[in-house]
């Protein structure tokens, strides 16, 4: 009976050990939740990927993406009309968000909105023409059933001209 009680008091020891040096589960803030979101938009138009617009973008009636004078009404004619196929158009496309900044808004902090620095560099496969771009993005966001949806956004750029020396 000794044998049986050390054993187990040990097999306790050994577990309550480990449970101690186990690392609490941290919860991501609702900062972090909209840049994770804002880093797979970027990862859905460099890969040509629709998922990850499908996945947080609000699909309502109504819903308008803007890019630089022109709008996609709805989430299906941005993914299908615009993020698949430019992704086959371009023989290499980079875009990068940078100094993001996000800001919640309303009395349950339900409505946020994102502003970033943007950078678009390609080459188009069919004229051998290289972009080069920068700009700025807006996107805002409902907290809906807990997880943030994407309900609008909107980007300005224009080319990435060297500063001229005065």
């Amino acid at each position: 009976m000794i044998k049986i009680t050390i054993t187990t008091f040990l097999f306790l020891l050994s577990f309550l050990t480990v449970a101690a040096h186990v690392e609490p589960v941290q919860t991501k803030t609702g900062e972090q939740e909209i840049i994770d979101i804002i880093s797979g938009i970027k990862y859905g138009w460099e890969n040509g990927d629709g998922t990850p617009f499908r996945e947080t973008f609000l699909d309502f009636k109504g819903a308008r993406y803007i890019e630089s004078g022109g709008q996609n009404q709805g989430l299906d004619s941005l993914v299908i009309d615009h993020v698949e196929p430019e992704k086959g158009a371009m023989e290499y496309m980079e875009l990068d968000f940078n100094d993001i900044e996000v800001h919640f808004e309303g009395e349950n902090k339900n409505f946020a909105w994102a502003i970033a620095d943007t950078r678009f560099i390609a080459k188009l496969k069919k004229s051998g023409q290289e972009l080069d771009k920068k700009g700025h993005q807006t996107f805002l966001f409902r907290k809906i059933d807990g997880q943030w949806k994407v309900v609008h956004t909107h980007s300005s750029g224009r080319d990435n001209l060297p500063k001229k020396e005065h």
